[in-house]
């Protein structure tokens, strides 16, 4: 049954009653709780969201991920892969290279916006600096990775005896993905395709990762560039597309805003409100729940307010004799 499908059947209040109540035994193993405690008390003591918020947040995860038109980064299809034994060369060490061309690339995300950088030498002489602008939702990977594939662009159309360029970047990630054969997100996949591209035209294109540290030039250079790009508002954006990462981000938070929505509305569960006024702050905790810890933050379990409540007992004093025993 595909997510979608799943959805709808929460239209129907028979089968959200019933979802909810398997997933109210089971909340009640793991925080060790009395009978009586509430579904939505359960929750927020596991850390566990709602089973019919669970639900839509994966029927809208669906929708994004594997709908016709939408922002979302997917991997390059299948047919688009390179021959998997195509290798990207990767130069290791500092030491003095004796490629004509340079390249320094850099990615760039603040609160301003999400930018590119790259800075070329030949013959250790700057010939040009370009800045790129990406959807503010973009990640500095992202943002990595288009320098790179912006530079070879660029490197590709230039006229040259001696075809030897050495890319170098300061994310170890955009290294670690180009030599990853079992990954093929859409910009590292657009990578191998131009080194491929370039190797048929008799280019030799290198790797190399160089730490991010001030004093080196290239990288410096890079790095300024991606920031110019970051903040420029009038830049027309050259990249849209939002990562996983990012789409399931927001989807959470929305399902915790709505978590929420629903707990203040409720009069169900107060005493574990006064714990847990918040469920962003709860899901942060880790918690190991106990018998007396569910008590504690329940009111329900073996106290004497609640045995009488329940008329178990006749008397709710506590035996300090000040009054009735609670949490």
């Amino acid at each position: 049954m595909e997510p979608q499908s799943g959805k709808n059947v929460l239209n129907r209040f028979c089968y959200k009653a019933k979802l909810n109540k398997i997933q109210r035994l089971i909340n009640l193993r793991i925080a060790k709780a009395y009978c009586t405690v509430s579904n939505k008390a359960l929750c927020v003591i596991n850390g566990i969201t709602p089973v019919h918020i669970k639900i839509e947040e994966i029927g809208r995860l669906y929708e994004i991920t594997q709908g016709v038109g939408t922002q979302y980064d997917k991997d390059m299809e299948p047919e688009n892969w390179i021959h998997p034994a195509t290798q990207i060369k990767i130069i290791e060490g500092d030491e003095a290279s004796l490629h004509p061309i340079q390249a320094y690339t850099d990615g760039s995300k603040s609160d301003l916006g999400v930018g590119a950088g790259v800075v070329i030498f030949l013959d250790n002489y700057l010939i040009k600096t370009m800045q790129y602008r990406l959807n503010e939702q973009c990640t500095n990977n992202q943002a990595e990775q288009m320098a790179v594939l912006k530079a070879l662009e660029y490197i590709q159309n230039m006229e040259m005896d001696e075809k030897l360029v050495l890319v170098h970047t300061d994310s170890k990630i955009t290294i670690q993905l180009l030599q990853n054969r079992k990954k093929h997100t859409n910009l590292i996949e657009q990578i191998r395709t131009k080194v491929q591209e370039m190797e048929q035209r008799e280019w030799r294109v290198d790797f190399r990762w160089i730490k991010a540290y001030p004093g080196h030039r290239g990288n410096e250079m890079a790095d300024k560039q991606a920031k110019e790009a970051a903040k420029n508002k009038n830049m027309e954006k050259c990249y849209m597309k939002i990562p996983k990462s990012v789409v399931i981000s927001e989807i959470k938070e929305q399902s915790v805003k709505w978590w929420q929505r629903e707990r203040t509305e409720t009069a169900k569960g107060a005493t574990t409100k006064t714990f847990f006024p918040k469920i962003e702050n709860r899901l942060k905790l880790r918690l190991n729940a106990t018998p007396k810890f569910t008590t504690t933050v329940t009111g329900h379990g073996n106290i004497k307010t609640y045995l009488h409540k329940y008329k178990i007992i006749d008397d709710p004093s506590c035996p300090c004799r000040k009054g009735q025993q609670t949490v």
